[in-house]
C-alpha cells in the first residue's frame, strides 16, 4: 500500500519521517528476516543519516540488516566514507552497529545474469531504438536477503527521466550489459528529450528489468530540495513510490526560465569528485543555454574525467550522439556507457560530413589541464579567474549562475 506525504512549500519534520517509515516497515513484517537495504553513494543528496538510524530501530527484530551502496560503475567507498554516509561514528561502528554491514555492489565481479528480455520486446520498450537480447545482471549478494529495501531519491535525471525507484537495481547495483544497454537507450533518446519527463523508454527498460527479481521489493523514495531536506517521502512497490515522488520532484526540483542564458556557470559541490558525476552540471541546465552559448563546469576540486572510465574518455573525447551513431563500427566496441556518458556531456548537436557542430560549448573549470581539455574536445577556463560571487545576480547580461548545481533542473517555461 503507497503511504506518504509531500509538500512544495515546507519540509517534512523528523516526526513525519519517522511516521512513514514505521507505516511502510510495519508492512513488511520483517522479524526474523534478512534484510538489504539499498542505499546510494555519497553522489546523491539526501538525509541519509536520520534514514539509517530509523532502518536500524524499527528493523532491530530482524535476523540480518544490510546496507550495500548502489555504486553502478563508481568507485567503492572506503569504511571511513561509508560511516560517515550513514552518519555513525567509529565507536558506534564497533559497538552498537557491529553486525550490520556496509556494503559495496561491485559491478564487475559480484553479478550474476537471471534473464533476458528478448529482442522482440526490447524494440517495443525501446520504441525501435534499439533491438537486441539485453541480459539483466544483478548483484547476485541480494539472493541471501529475504527482503529488499531501496532507499534513495528521486531527481530530474538525464538517462531514466527521473531517478529512483528500480534504477538502484540497474544501474545501481546492475552489472555490465544491462548498464551499458540502458544508457545507451538513454544517450540516443538525448538527454533533452528524456530529462525530468516520465514513463521515458529508458524507465520502461529498467522496470522491466526489475520484475526479473523475485526477491521481495520494497522501496522509500525521497524528495530532497537542498542537501537534506524533504519535501516528500513515499513508501510502496518501487514502481508506484517512484512515481509519487516524480511528480513531487516535477514540481520542487524544476526550475523554469522566462529567456536562455549565453553563458551559465555551474558551481558544483564537493560530493561530485570527478567529471563523471559533476557533468550533471551540464544536464540539469542544457535546455536554458542558448544556441552556441556555454555552460561553465565551475569545480576546482575536481582532476578526473572518471575515476572508473578516465582511460577510456582520453581516448574517444567528447562528441554529440551523431559522431558516435554515424561511426558507429569505429566505437561499439568501446563500453556503451561511456559513449552515453561522453555524448550526454556534449549535448545536442550533429554530424554530417565529418563536420561536428555542437548546439552548446562544454567548458571546465576544473583541476584538469588546458591540454587534456583539448584532446578531449571539451573547453578550458582557469578556475582561479572565476570569483562565482562576481557572476551572480547578472541574468540581464545573460549570464546565469547556478549555486550547488546538479539537482534542480532548468527548463524554459513555453
Amino acid at each position: 500500500m503507497l503511504i506518504g506525504k509531500g509538500y512544495t512549500d515546507r519540509f517534512l519534520t523528523e516526526a513525519d519521517v519517522r511516521e512513514i517509515f514505521a507505516q511502510g516497515l510495519a508492512q513488511l513484517q520483517t522479524a526474523g528476516k534478512k534484510v538489504l537495504v539499498i542505499i546510494p553513494d555519497g553522489t546523491r543528496s539526501g538525509p541519509f543519516p536520520l534514514c539509517f538510524r530509523l532502518f536500524t530501530e524499527f528493523l532491530a527484530d530482524a535476523a540480518r540488516l544490510d546496507f550495500m551502496a548502489a555504486l553502478g560503475t563508481h568507485m567503492p567507498m572506503d569504511e571511513k566514507r561509508l560511516q560517515q554516509h550513514v552518519g555513525i561514528t567509529p565507536e558506534e561502528r564497533a559497538t552498537r552497529y557491529a553486525k550490520i554491514g556496509l556494503l559495496n555492489h561491485d559491478w564487475e565481479h559480484d553479478v550474476e545474469c537471471i534473464g533476458a528480455i528478448p529482442a522482440a520486446e526490447i524494440r517495443e520498450l525501446a520504441e525501435g531504438r534499439m533491438v537486441q537480447d539485453v541480459c539483466v545482471q544483478i548483484n547476485k549478494h541480494i539472493f541471501d536477503y529475504d527482503q529488499l529495501i531501496i532507499c534513495g531519491p528521486v531527481f530530474p535525471h538525464e538517462v531514466v527521466g527521473f531517478s529512483g525507484g528500480n534504477k538502484y537495481f540497474f544501474p545501481g547495483i546492475g552489472g555490465p550489459d544491462v548498464i551499458n544497454f540502458t544508457h545507451w537507450l538513454g544517450a540516443l533518446l538525448t538527454s533533452m528529450e528524456g530529462i525530468g519527463h516520465k514513463g521515458t523508454c529508458v524507465r520502461k527498460t529498467v522496470d522491466r528489468a526489475a520484475s526479473y527479481i523475485k526477491v521481495p521489493k520494497a522501496c522509500f523514495s525521497l524528495v530532497v530540495k537542498g542537501h537534506d531536506d524533504l519535501a516528500g517521502l513515499y513508501f510502496g512497490t518501487p514502481e508506484e513510490s517512484q512515481e509519487a515522488a516524480a511528480d513531487l520532484s516535477a514540481q520542487v526540483n524544476i526550475v523554469y526560465m522566462d529567456r536562455p542564458y549565453q553563458t551559465v556557470l555551474s558551481v558544483m559541490p564537493t560530493l561530485y569528485d570527478d567529471i563523471w558525476t559533476a557533468s550533471k552540471g551540464v544536464y540539469k541546465v542544457e535546455p536554458v543555454v542558448a544556441d552556441g552559448g556555454a555552460v561553465i563546469i565551475y569545480a576546482p576540486h575536481v582532476d578526473e574525467l572518471s575515476y572508473t572510465h578516465g582511460k577510456i574518455l582520453d581516448r574517444i573525447g567528447y562528441h554529440v550522439r551523431d559522431y558516435f551513431v554515424k561511426r558507429w563500427d569505429e566505437f561499439k566496441g568501446e563500453p556503451w556507457s561511456v559513449l552515453a556518458h561522453s555524448t550526454l556531456v556534449k549535448g545536442a548537436g550533429s554530424y554530417r560530413d565529418g563536420v561536428e557542430k555542437p548546439r552548446i560549448n562544454v567548458v571546465l573549470a576544473t583541476g584538469i589541464p588546458r591540454e587534456r581539455c583539448a584532446r578531449i574536445n571539451l573547453g578550458y577556463m582557469d578556475p582561479a579567474t572565476i570569483d562565482p560571487q562576481q557572476w551572480a545576480g547578472r541574468e540581464k547580461e545573460g549570464i546565469l549562475m547556478v549555486p550547488r548545481s546538479g539537482e534542480l533542473l532548468h527548463r524554459l517555461k513555453r
